[in-house]
């Protein structure tokens, strides 16, 4: 036994025990002794007392060594760098709300900003704060207003060059910049490239930018989240040396910051990407595509790998140069399935990172996050510490749990500053995490796998990770998805360690034993494909003009049984005739951004007169986190919160979910219209409602509206009389929705309107018909 850092607080509360525990009991990690006897109370009286009791870690087996890949054709040899000057740190940014109020009064918002962080100045205060929307209102809109100003749309051209040469120098010593060579020399002799690189080696960034200046097209790197995508943007324009949008920009959903005549580099979505291709399957605009992350195996990066092969192997296109990049030792597969192509490995600067596992059992993983975090802050040296969970609820667990015990804490360790970090946070929220912290006081990041890779937090040393994450798994014979709490793999653990060693020499933490490591934890992840619904990816396919699916160019075949269910459930649901080709109903459904089931659900809501009303359920449907859970020992808050929520959708107490969410929807965008935004952030937390997944609602309404009129305009089985006929039925649907709410907000906000505007009466025969209808229909 060794490296026990410091005491841990006990006798901190006496709550019930949670009942969490992992869904497969045989891989449950292992601690060495019961050194948790209570969990660790949510309560504002929670008390603190100095005790002996600590989480155990065992040290590592230094034999677990560094794997290297089998089929290297040329190993690129890397110098010793200052890792703390080699990788700056990236920002985390997310698809900016388009709010016209919030362009209009930028610089006031940045003054107002500006002012609140002076009056903070020279205030103490014992409590520890959780910056939230709530509390600092740097919201969606406010952080629109940041982020231009701060990417360089208000700075001068010689001022961002100025910037690009400090950041050059940055760049001169990444372990990549010593083999540019090598790497374009490669490239340009093979036509496919599959490239590993380790964690710092600096490849999202540098490799396009070697390859922009020999590219008379456009160079298309597509990232699987859209903060990354938005971040690697961020900085790459920054070393560039233009304004976001221009040489450089992104594309991901609700956002487009590109030009379309100046943009060399974009970074993209698989998603946007796959959407190009369905447009234009050549990808004409395109000299050079760059799938990063490959090793995260999505769906939608398996199929664009998969057209990208077809193109090569028809050669449609023979100069479209194709590199596959990955930061985990896979690249045998990715090779072998483009044809033996080439691979470089990469070298990266990583300190030393020394790993120490728990031996007992840990049932409840909260719990033992939260000692292992006052442990280390008690017994490490300063640094920020990275927690790794499953999900949010976890998440937003342990934050309330610091914020509480934290000011309680001895005073000789540094004071902590817990901060979530996952994709249901605004983007203000998530900046918060590369804020630079003054004085004795330590981050302690508490994220989702969304920290694995692409994103860099400066300062972290300490890493404790629970092992454990959460993915969607498909159930073929029932038809539905379930989110299920599992294993990392040891990939996945070992690119967790490697965010402790970026900087400097840094510490592991893991929350299970080594054995749980070396034996039960598998070595890559399993892919999407092999445990998702793929009819949307069969109707994608079939909309290309693919009909033999069992034999197409899959990088990893999903099974018979798998496509014969997406075809049969695109058959009940219309998109397929009876030979199995794709109907005028099927493209329409390809079109829209939403599973096949859904989009049923807005077609046929158009022809019964509801879409609106439609749209607005589908759109809340669409957004994850929006009616958040509950959770209380007693059960007490959980039935005042449901006996809140009642009051605010009558109809839906009666008729069920569907209608609720409209009403609730209702009350949301009428208080939001009336720029009541206060009120409404507190009815929202009052009511566990996600004030910002609303927002993502309204985004998402906006552009279904916009894909609903393309579904007809797009339609070539129709007439020229007949599209002009359903246009204007659409477009009469949604505008008297919308001359009904406005209606009711423009007369001095009075109070009789906006309850009028609630009480509209909804036809809700309808609208549960065209929800039916699709129920319906897969059941058959």
């Amino acid at each position: 036994m060794s490296n026990n850092p410091g005491d841990i607080p006990n006798d901190v509360g006496g709550g019930k025990k949670r009942k969490r525990k992992r869904n497969n009991k045989k891989n449950a990690h292992q601690v060495e002794t019961s050194v948790i006897e209570e969990p660790i109370a949510a309560r504002k009286d929670v008390q603190i007392n100095r005790s002996n009791k600590k989480m155990k870690f065992e040290d590592g087996d230094s034999s677990e060594k560094k794997e290297q890949p089998e089929p290297i054709v040329q190993d690129i040899e890397s110098k010793t760098v200052d890792e703390d000057t080699a990788k700056p740190e990236l920002e985390v940014t997310e698809d900016p709300v388009v709010d016209e109020a919030s362009t209009k009064n930028d610089e006031e918002r940045r003054k107002t900003n500006d002012k609140r962080k002076k009056d903070k100045k020279g205030k103490k205060s014992a409590k520890v704060t959780y910056f939230d929307d709530e509390e600092d209102e740097e919201d969606d809109d406010d952080f629109e207003s940041s982020r231009s100003y701060n990417l360089g749309s208000h700075v001068s051209r010689h001022l961002l060059a100025q910037r690009a040469a400090e950041l050059n120098e940055v760049r001169q010593k990444l372990p990549i910049s010593q083999s540019k060579d090598q790497i374009l020399d490669y490239i340009s002799r093979n036509q496919v490239t599959v490239i590993i690189g380790e964690t710092g080696s600096g490849k999202s960034t540098q490799i396009p930018q070697f390859l922009m200046p020999l590219n008379k097209k456009q160079i298309a790197v597509t990232q699987p989240r859209r903060v990354a995508a938005a971040s690697l943007a961020t900085r790459v324009s920054e070393e560039y040396g233009c304004p976001l949008g221009q040489e450089v920009g992104y594309q991901v959903r609700f956002s487009n910051v590109t030009d379309s005549r100046k943009t060399k580099l974009k970074y993209l979505t698989d998603g946007m990407l796959l959407r190009e291709i369905m447009l234009d399957e050549k990808l004409m605009k395109y000299s050079t595509i760059i799938i990063d992350e490959a090793h995260e195996r999505t769906i939608l990066t398996d199929l664009i790998m998969g057209f990208l092969k077809e193109m090569i192997v028809t050669k449609k296109r023979t100069d479209l140069k194709i590199i596959i990049m990955s930061a985990t030792l896979n690249a045998e597969l990715f090779s072998k399935f483009f044809d033996h192509a080439p691979i470089l490995f990469i070298e990266g600067k990583m300190y030393p990172v020394s790993k120490h596992y728990l031996g007992d059992s840990s049932e409840d993983i909260v719990d033992t996050m939260v000692r292992s975090v006052v442990q280390v802050n008690m017994g490490e040296q300063e640094g920020d510490i990275l927690c790794f969970l499953p999900g949010q609820e976890e998440i937003d667990n342990c934050v309330n749990i610091l914020q509480t015990i934290a000011p309680q804490l001895p005073k000789e360790a540094p004071a902590i500053i817990p901060l979530p970090l996952y994709a249901a946070l605004s983007p203000a929220q998530q900046l918060k995490i590369f804020e630079k912290v003054k004085g004795r006081k330590r981050k302690v990041i508490l994220a989702t796998n969304i920290a694995e890779t692409s994103i860099t937090v400066s300062g972290v040393k300490y890493v404790i990770d629970s092992g454990l994450r959460k993915v969607k798994v498909w159930k073929h014979q029932l038809g539905l998805s379930t989110l299920l709490t599992t294993s990392i793999s040891q990939a996945s653990a070992k690119q967790r360690a490697g965010r402790a060693g970026r900087e400097s020499v840094g510490k592991v933490f893991r929350l299970y034993s080594e054995d749980v490591f070396l034996k039960a934890l598998p070595k890559q992840q399993e892919s999407e494909i092999m445990r998702n619904d793929i009819i949307l990816p069969i109707l994608t396919l079939k909309k290309i003009g693919v009909d033999d699916l069992l034999n197409w160019t899959w990088i990893e075949h999903p099974g018979q049984e798998a496509i014969l269910s997406a075809l049969n459930t695109l058959y009940t649901l219309g998109a397929l005739n009876d030979s199995g080709k794709i109907t005028p109903l099927g493209y329409k459904m390809a079109v829209l951004p939403l599973p096949p089931q859904l989009s049923v659900v807005l077609i046929s809501a158009l022809e019964m007169g509801v879409l609106a009303p439609v749209i607005d359920i589908v759109s809340c449907l669409s957004v994850d986190n929006l009616v958040l859970n509950v959770f209380s020992g007693n059960g007490e808050l959980r039935d005042e919160v449901n006996f809140k929520r009642r009051q605010y959708c009558p109809l839906g107490t009666k008729l069920g979910d569907l209608i609720a969410l409209k009403e609730y929807f209702n009350y949301f965008n009428e208080l939001y219209k009336s720029k009541k935004i206060p009120e409404l952030k507190a009815w929202c937390k009052d009511m566990f409602f996600s004030f910002k997944g609303f927002k993502n609602v309204l985004r998402v309404r906006n552009q279904l509206k916009e894909y609903m009129v393309s579904t007809i305009k797009q339609d070539d089985s129709l007439s020229q009389n007949q599209r002009e006929t359903q246009l204007k039925n659409l477009k009469g649907q949604l505008e008297a929705d919308d001359m009904d709410i406005e209606s009711d907000t423009d007369d001095e906000e009075s109070d009789d309107d906006f309850g009028k505007a609630l009480k509209k009466p909804l036809d809700v025969a309808e609208i549960l018909k065209s929800f039916l209808k699709e129920l319906a229909l897969t059941v058959n």
